[in-house]
């Protein structure tokens, strides 16, 4: 608790700002600093004048700070994650506040340990040519609500590592984790390299629109993104946008329900299904779709819900009054329609809602097709492989999909068919720092991770001689 107490004082505003409050019980938590486009001025000007030196430390020194930088999170690795519990509702166990703080570690080691070497492209009698990776100068991290700590240091870790020094801008709902986070990892780094500014939306269009800015990595919401890149168009920014997804799962007729029932659960309602690549739309063949409903339902009953910081829970409430309100309208709408509530529907309280297994559902209901990002999900009927896959398809985004099958083969085949950045068989969502990630159609472009993660936030030169 010392430690908990001594970081929170360490980043809440002295006086004013925002009240932040516990998502599970609306005990204020502090004050968050709210700072406006004069704050992001002059942390662009103490970024500019730090980010040379940065650059010149080279790859081996900048790689060591990351790993001193990952001890320093792995020593406040408790209050960092009470503090994330509290704001964003998560619970401390399962795969949720001391899983993120974890990752958090864990990525950082990951940016710092992959290696990115020149690469000769010629070398004959014509002569040679080399590409290299050079820093961009100043990269703008735009993060979300839903996993604060983790996705910050998938954007900030391999742009330090490349040379670049990095602004980011917490999202206004979970600014004190972050503000944790960002002061933890400063505490061994060069001052400057990396700041961080609590603020509004007018500051998220002011990096967007800033000629000071070269790359903008934003993990959000398709609407907000496409903002981005009409504010970033003047100055030619580079982007790597992470966004909207509703992600497809194609349940075979040869798998056994119970089996895949707990990794299918998990795939949907990790953090209580306010996971961008979370399964949000489960297609079920007909002769094992009633078995899969009963064997999900199953897994939600004996999997508690409840405040972050009670030692057990492994959901927690949806994090914002405004979400809640989106998958207690897309229920309402899905019931109003005639469809069948396998379990859940019905309001705990605060903003608890249960999770919500809704069948007898048609694939035009609005539950469908939009994205809950909640604990609700629909399961659609099939008996023709060729209309799951069309269902699947059929959505303007693309970030994850999976397939669920007994013969791998077949899984793989199908797998290669589905319009989505990444397609897991028998999982669902799950992420390795090696592994690059991304979406297409309207769930962005860009990719993060590993060797083309640190590309992403480069600049490629071509060396000839």
């Amino acid at each position: 608790m010392e430690q908990y107490e001594e970081l929170l004082n360490a980043v809440q505003a002295g006086d004013g700002g925002r009240e932040i409050r516990d998502v599970a019980t609306g005990e204020v938590i502090g004050r968050a600093p709210v700072e406006g486009v004069e704050n992001l001025e002059a942390a662009i000007a103490r970024a500019t004048a730090a980010q040379p030196a940065w650059d010149a430390l080279g790859h081996a020194e900048r790689s060591r700070l990351l790993h001193a930088a990952a001890d320093a999170v792995e020593a406040h690795g408790e209050a960092l994650a009470r503090l994330l519990s509290r704001e964003q509702g998560k619970p401390l166990d399962g795969p949720n506040a001391r899983f993120e703080v974890g990752a958090c570690s864990a990525w950082l080691r990951a940016a710092a340990d992959t290696v990115l070497e020149p690469q000769v492209l010629v070398d004959d009698e014509s002569g040679r040519a080399e590409l290299h990776y050079r820093a961009l100068g100043l990269v703008a991290a735009i993060g979300p609500w839903n996993w604060p700590l983790m996705i910050a240091v998938w954007q900030f870790a391999p742009a330090l590592r490349m040379g670049n020094a990095v602004i980011v801008k917490p999202s206004e709902y979970t600014p004190l984790s972050v503000l944790a986070l960002v002061h933890v990892v400063n505490s061994v780094l060069p001052a400057g390299v990396l700041e961080v500014i609590s603020g509004d939306r007018e500051v998220s269009a002011a990096l967007a629109e800033h000629p000071a800015i070269s790359k903008v990595m934003f993990t959000g919401s398709t609407k907000t993104g496409s903002s981005i890149i009409r504010s970033s168009a003047d100055t030619i920014k580079r982007l790597t946008l992470e966004l909207g997804g509703n992600d497809a799962g194609i349940v075979l007729d040869d798998v056994d329900p119970a089996a895949i029932a707990e990794d299918l659960f998990w795939g949907a309602f990790i953090n209580t299904g306010q996971t961008c690549a979370a399964l949000k739309r489960l297609y079920v063949h007909s002769s094992v779709h009633d078995a899969v409903v009963r064997e999900l339902a199953a897994v939600a009953a004996r999997t508690p819900m409840g405040p972050g910081l009670e030692e057990g829970n492994l959901l927690g409430p949806v994090q914002n009054e405004a979400q809640f309100r989106i998958v207690e309208r897309l229920v309402d709408s899905a019931k109003a329609s005639g469809a069948t509530l396998a379990t859940g529907g019905t309001p705990l309280g605060g903003t608890f809602f249960p999770i919500t297994i809704v069948t007898d559902i048609a694939d035009d209901a609005d539950l469908v097709q939009e994205e809950q990002f909640g604990p609700a999900l629909p399961v659609i009927r099939f008996d023709d492989v060729e209309d799951a896959i069309a269902m699947a398809n059929a959505a303007s985004v693309g970030l994850g999909a999976s397939v669920w099958s007994s013969d791998r083969d077949r899984a793989l085949g199908l797998a290669s068919r589905l319009q989505a950045g990444t397609v897991w068989v028998n999982s669902h969502g799950g992420l390795h720092p090696m592994v690059p990630f991304g979406g297409v159609k309207q769930s962005g472009y860009g990719l993060e991770f590993g060797v083309e993660g640190l590309k992403a936030v480069a600049a490629s030169q071509v060396i000839r001689s």
